[in-house]
């Protein structure tokens, strides 16, 4: 069964942001695809490779998702074994789901995953946060 990993996308303020900054970052890999270096490798793994996903956090909502194509080992200059995540190049804009604050990364379900917004629309009209934070906490949203 496949499963999801969804990370906060620190420092960026859009999705537009997000994929400005992957674009700089690809040229370093021959292959063009965006990577994603953490501390920890994933333990299910071969569910992620299945057909999985990043969503990514941006300013308290996932609102975007890319492709993993998989993993690589790095190794830091510390000699510390990280993990590279290698996503596809293509951000895939979600329906804005709010999501608290974490650390790291963690695994989201095919269930719990936000949907894609359709092809050609690139945001949705978000609720009022007020409102969205109040559908959050009973469970609605």
């Amino acid at each position: 069964m496949t499963i999801n990993l969804v990370k906060l996308s620190v420092g960026t303020e859009t999705v537009e942001g997000l994929e400005a900054w992957q674009h700089l970052r690809r040229s370093d890999h021959p292959d063009g695809c965006s990577r994603h270096v953490t501390r920890m490798w994933p333990k299910r793994e071969t569910e992620i490779l299945l057909g999985g996903s990043m969503y990514w956090v941006i300013k308290g909502s996932i609102q975007a998702r890319q492709r993993i194509k998989g993993f690589e080992e790095v190794i830091g200059a510390d000699g510390i074994r990280r993990c590279a995540i290698v996503l596809e190049p293509e951000l895939i804009r979600t329906q804005a789901t709010l999501r608290r604050p974490f650390q790291g990364w963690r695994y989201l379900k095919l269930e719990d995953s936000p949907p894609d917004l359709p092809k050609g629309r690139e945001s949705e009209e978000p609720l009022p946060t007020e409102l969205a934070s109040a559908l959050a906490e009973i469970g609605l949203l």
